[in-house]
């Protein structure tokens, strides 16, 4: 991937030792802060300034960031709630106050432009990302005048595969070696089925069949001696499946030093910088960042090794992928293309459930391709085959009583059975999951317990 040469490089390398010291003094106690935020003057006048003046007696880092960059605000401080309105009408005041406008490109700013209006997650989310837009377009697309926001968001995230050959986790700098689940074929077809003035699937046929060759880049390179490849396993009996993956090895510029801290005790423990950096970069891919489900001692961030992981959820979403390019080309009228994805996507099936379909535990899990078994994690991604359809006739029934003898709290279904403390585990819930799982309990006739 070659990023666009308007772009700046990410803050990281952009500041070079002014970042590292402001992150490691904790100017600000959320190290996203620094990362988004925008400089008065050029980059590199500001690094030369810094040069001079950190020599200085009495020189004061916090004094030198204010008086040299804007720093990002906090919507959400400023909006107030009017507990007199309607709950509908609360929800379309909140689509406002979260819609931000194209962006321009501005010198220093981590910030990459796109082309239209999109909705961010608020908080400390300043930027699009990538699958929680998915959700956000669900509630979207039922109002009309809303539908032009839903079709700017997914042109956006075509114009982010046309740059740079996926869909970036979100659209900023530091961002520009991941992605997230993809949920593309989802918001096309999603679309689809809400504006019939257009053939929507053939209009973004290009891009989606881009972002799926970019899930399996180096797919035909896999041997038994070389099993692995970007996000693509070869299995021992020649099935090949996904896993999260990022090619960087360093820390997350919007995350250090906590990750540096990390890293030091998983070194400690005879695990490489490298290996540690893409096991926690593959984590984060993944939106489950983080959780219980990628680490070998769930108590231990350290741990991680998502990277070894074939996780449930990837797979259900490359298999939804194929089934939108099988039917996507039937429908162009290529048949030969149309026929390759069908059997594609008749494989991928038949592969989640041999490998992600666990007879002990009787609950659709992650495999570990490394130790060739199920992973230890018993998590809600487990619902995603109800979801996409991909159970056999036997399988939804024990899912069912999964959920209901052990996920299910008075609040909704939490994610992980763990209690880390971590975002995503118990007992936490979270509104992507429990729609997964609702529609999912639907496809199979479980419309009480859905409804609950």
């Amino acid at each position: 991937m070659t990023p666009n040469k308007s772009l700046p490089p990410s803050p990281d390398l952009l500041y070079g030792q002014l970042y590292f010291d402001i992150q490691l003094a904790h100017v600000f106690s959320d190290t996203k802060t620094f990362v988004d935020s925008i400089p008065d003057i050029s980059p590199s006048e500001i690094v030369a300034l810094y040069e001079q003046e950190k020599i200085l007696p009495n020189f004061n880092l916090v004094a030198f960031v204010k008086k040299h960059f804007h720093l990002p605000s906090f919507p959400a401080s400023t909006y107030t709630s009017d507990p007199t309105i309607s709950p509908k009408d609360h929800i379309n005041k909140l689509w406002d106050f979260l819609c931000r406008p194209a962006d321009t490109l501005t010198e220093g700013s981590s910030r990459i432009p796109l082309p239209f209006p999109y909705i961010v997650p608020g908080g400390r989310f300043r930027e699009i990302f990538y699958w929680d837009s998915y959700f956000t377009m669900l509630g979207l697309i039922l109002v009309p005048e809303r539908m032009h926001i839903v079709r700017g968001m997914i042109d956006n995230f075509a114009y982010m595969i046309d740059q740079f050959g996926f869909i970036l986790n979100g659209n900023r700098t530091y961002y520009l070696s991941r992605s997230q689940p993809p949920f593309f074929a989802e918001m096309i077809q999603l679309l689809a089925d809400a504006d019939h003035t257009e053939n929507i699937k053939q209009r973004y046929l290009p891009q989606l069949i881009k972002e799926y060759e970019w899930g399996m880049m180096n797919s035909d390179q896999l041997t038994d001696e070389q099993s692995v490849n970007s996000h693509v396993v070869r299995l021992p009996d020649g099935t090949i499946l996904n896993r999260y993956w990022d090619p960087s090895t360093t820390p997350r510029p919007e995350s250090y030093p906590k990750e540096e801290s990390h890293r030091q005790k998983a070194q400690h423990n005879g695990i490489s910088p490298e290996k540690f950096y893409q096991h926690n970069r593959a984590a984060c891919e993944s939106g489950w960042d983080f959780s219980s489900r990628w680490l070998i001692d769930t108590k231990r961030v350290e741990t991680n090794y998502a990277a070894d992981i074939i996780p449930i959820d990837l797979n259900c979403l490359l298999y939804s992928m194929e089934n939108l390019l099988a039917s996507t080309y039937s429908q162009k009228g290529d048949w030969k293309s149309s026929k390759k994805f069908e059997e594609l996507a008749k494989n991928q099936k038949n592969a989640i459930r041999n490998f992600h379909w666990n007879n002990e535990t009787q609950f659709f899990m992650d495999f570990d391709w490394t130790r060739n078994r199920s992973t230890p994690a018993i998590t809600l991604a487990g619902v995603y085959p109800l979801f996409f359809k991909l159970a056999t006739p036997e399988q939804p029934a024990h899912v069912h009583e999964h959920l209901r003898k052990s996920f299910l709290q008075s609040g909704g279904l939490v994610t992980t059975l763990e209690r880390t403390g971590k975002q995503w585990d118990w007992p936490n819930g979270w509104a992507p999951l429990q729609w997964i799982a609702y529609q999912g309990l639907k496809n199979y006739g479980f419309n009480e317990s859905a409804a609950e």
